[in-house]
């Protein structure tokens, strides 16, 4: 049911200990400047499978990607609605923003609403006129997914629709400008298939989990999803039609962009 919201040469060992004097000044400056500056936000808890160190992840966070109160609100619902903690960090909804203005994208399709958290990130990059069309078959999380862009004020600007990707795709129009996958992992290569047909050439595909935990570069892990998962990226990878790469955010982000129609 679809709803609408209208690494060098080696220094002298003097220089060397001179920069490490410089640099702990340079420290202890930012620490003196640190104790007058506004409290920083509470952040989200971390999770234990990112692939970069957390002090890195948190700077780039605080510094780059703080939420604001209703990103922080509808975390802390997701949190008192009992919802896997599996949407997107801070980081990468800010990564994902960013792409998303990078391309002046009016028309993007998320496939995998959860609670609507990256739904936020990605409505909020668009211009007036822009919509984001978002799939999400389990109906707890359709109805959290809402009440978060509603919270957000996107009205008119998100299109939620209740269903299985797989039965809502064939019936959408081609033609987005990015296609957003974070959705179950066993049927990702299909996911891909049917990304790749709505894409207009120019246009970014996206999948978080490209690393699955660390499955995707296990050979002996043959379970279902990681086989989506090792699918997905290897597809992503040898399609002509596609030049990509997975950015090393948190579990991973493919991201790709369509360069022509047709191999």
């Amino acid at each position: 049911m679809g709803v609408s919201y209208s690494r060098g040469a080696t220094a002298p060992s003097d220089d060397r200990a001179r920069g490490r004097s410089h640099a702990r000044g340079n420290r202890q400056a930012v620490a003196d400047r640190g104790a007058l500056a506004a409290p920083r936000p509470t952040l989200p808890e971390r999770r234990s499978y990112g692939v970069v160190d957390e002090r890195f992840e948190r700077y780039v966070t605080e510094l780059f990607a703080a939420e604001d109160p209703i990103l922080s609100q509808i975390r802390a619902r997701h949190t008192a609605e009992n919802l896997p903690a599996i949407n997107v960090s801070p980081e990468e909804g800010k990564l994902l923003h960013l792409l998303l203005r990078t391309i002046e994208a009016k028309r993007v399709l998320e496939i995998g609403s959860l609670g609507g958290y990256s739904g936020v990130w990605l409505a909020r990059a668009l211009p007036a006129g822009g919509e984001l069309t978002t799939i999400e078959k389990d109906p707890k999380h359709a109805r959290i997914a809402r009440e978060a862009f509603d919270m957000a004020r996107l009205h008119g600007r998100v299109r939620l629709i209740e269903g299985s990707a797989l039965d809502v795709l064939p019936t959408l129009p081609p033609g987005f400008d990015a296609v957003f996958i974070d959705a179950d992992k066993e049927p990702l290569p299909k996911y891909f298939d049917w990304g790749m047909k709505l894409l207009r050439r120019g246009g970014l595909l996206l999948c978080d989990n490209a690393f699955f935990h660390g499955a995707a570069v296990d050979p002996n892990d043959r379970s279902a999803n990681a086989l989506g998962v090792q699918a997905f990226n290897e597809l992503a990878a040898r399609d002509p039609r596609l030049v990509a790469t997975i950015i090393p955010v948190r579990d991973g982000l493919v991201v790709g962009l369509k360069t022509k129609d047709s191999a």
